[in-house]
């Protein structure tokens, strides 16, 4: 099933996951006792980074506008902000 993934959707799932993480665990760090609104601005800078890059390349015609990619990134930053998830309430 994963072998049908196209080699450029596994490239925005990692960014993704990066941006994930990196916007959780900073939010997180910059709003202390505030979980859900931290994540919530994660989860919204995730989807406005993920979608805007690709609406940048429509307009400017600097790459190729594919609304998969930022379905690719969006899921992988989502995966990166439950990683941070883990780590916090685990240890």
């Amino acid at each position: 099933m994963f072998r049908k993934i196209a080699p450029d959707k596994w490239r925005h799932f990692i960014a993704g996951i990066l941006m994930g993480v990196v916007l959780q665990a900073v939010l997180w760090w910059l709003l202390p006792g505030q979980i859900l609104l931290a994540t919530l601005l994660a989860l919204i800078i995730v989807l406005a980074i993920s979608y805007g890059f690709e609406l940048f390349s429509k307009i400017t015609g600097k790459g190729r506008y594919d609304f998969i990619d930022a379905v690719a990134s969006a899921i992988g930053g989502i995966v990166g902000m439950m990683f941070i998830f883990l780590l916090v309430f685990l240890f």
